[in-house]
């Protein structure tokens, strides 16, 4: 049963993880944690025009967002871990909320900005949080299985707002910012229905022993997988998700709902790949799947700079999605596997952090490449971050048993 005072999570009954309620409102997190940018980068191409930006000038939308949880992940996931996930979830969802939605407001591209980062400040645990309440709702196959599903829903999510966002940019750019008000009905989802497994006050207070933590932390398996959440979202947020509308919308003329639907594309495929992550498990080790997703990256970067026109570019999208999919649930089963169970929350922050470090830089860094060297630079480099990637996944990896 839940609650359970030996630290086991609880087993789930009745048909599978996707009827378990808490695991519901887990997914409902994890689509807030990519609402923030995804539904929001059809509308940058408008937002340049209108507000008389560069590209890389409006590129700072996505990296204002992404520089708080690259700060505050941390520290929120020790708070996390000393007084539960609730009450720091919660806040989080409703700050996300009302900063994000209050940007269709914004006067000038300096408030913009400044709500972003609330913004962002909201969002800055709810990518460590839903993966820290699934390795306390679930063990073994069920937690794959969850991860699976949860990386599933992400694409998902990653498919329905670019549209969307695409949509309603068309009225205007403001308008997709208005979305991340569904963050508020979230956290009241949340509050009243969440229930606390993981309970604080069975483990030390503020003074806290850092043995196991330092012990997982520096696990030289932990490093490299740090490192590759970093590359992970450089290559994603910076040569894909950033610049892909800038792409297609210079090479092609592509409107905002153009560009949103190539991006559902991509994150169709991730979703369908993700959700046969227990399947790929079960026959793949995980240094196969990591190698191939960083190699299918790289064809799928090659490929949109080949393509013959914008409704072609779906077809890289959806090998980019693939590999998208083969990626994240592998890596996050194995940190969450790695994870000690009172230090759950602050092991997954400092992937969260890892991440949020990868979408701050992607953004500049291919920002830099972009005013050097022009567009196709862009997707070249991430192909060839992508290929030494695997190169090093491939040498120093292993077949790693992460459960031993």
């Amino acid at each position: 049963m839940r609650g359970e005072k030996d630290g086991t999570p609880p087993a789930v009954s009745g048909g599978g993880v996707l009827k378990d309620s808490n695991f519901r409102i887990v997914l409902g997190v994890t689509l807030m944690s990519v609402l923030g940018i995804a539904s929001v980068t059809p509308a940058f191409p408008d937002i340049s025009r209108e507000l008389g930006l560069s590209a890389a000038r409006t590129a700072l939308l996505v990296s204002v967002f992404t520089i708080p949880g690259f700060l505050l992940t941390p520290f929120l996931g020790i708070l996390a871990d000393r007084f539960g996930r609730k009450k720091v979830l919660v806040p989080c969802l409703f700050l996300f909320g009302l900063a994000g939605g209050a940007c269709a407001f914004a006067s000038d591209f300096t408030m913009l900005l400044a709500l972003r980062f609330l913004q962002g400040t909201g969002a800055s645990a709810l990518n460590s949080l839903n993966a820290t309440l699934i390795g306390d709702f679930f063990s073994g196959k069920e937690r794959s299985e969850a991860m699976g599903y949860n990386s599933s829903v992400i694409g998902l999510g990653a498919a329905s707002y670019p549209a969307l966002g695409g949509i309603l940019a068309t009225f205007g750019w403001r308008y997709p910012f208005a979305l991340a008000f569904s963050g508020v009905f979230v956290g009241l989802w949340a509050l009243f229905r969440l229930e606390e497994v993981y309970k604080p006050q069975e483990h030390a207070g503020w003074g806290f022993d850092t043995t196991r933590l330092r012990s997982a932390v520096f696990h030289k398996t932990t490093l490299l997988l740090f490192c590759t959440s970093v590359m992970t979202f450089v290559i994603f947020y910076g040569a894909f998700l950033t610049y892909l509308p800038f792409f297609l919308s210079g090479r092609y003329g592509a409107t905002p709902l153009h560009v949103g639907m190539v991006s559902a594309a991509m994150s169709f495929s991730n979703a369908v790949t993700a959700s046969r992550t227990r399947f790929l498990a079960e026959r793949f080790s995980e240094r196969c799947r990591l190698v191939t997703a960083f190699f299918i990256y790289a064809l799928a970067l090659i490929l949109i700079l080949l393509a013959p026109g914008c409704c072609s570019t779906a077809l890289p999208a959806v090998f980019f999605g693939i590999a998208q999919g083969l990626n994240m649930p592998t890596l996050m089963t194995m940190l969450a596997t790695l994870a000690p169970e009172e230090n759950r929350a602050v092991f997954l922050s400092l992937n969260s952090m890892s991440l949020r470090l990868g979408q701050t830089l992607g953004p500049v860094l291919m920002g830099i490449i972009y005013s050097i060297s022009g567009i196709e630079t862009v997707f070249l480099s991430g192909a060839v971050m992508s290929l030494l990637m695997a190169i090093v996944l491939f040498s120093l990896l292993g077949k790693v048993d992460v459960a031993a």
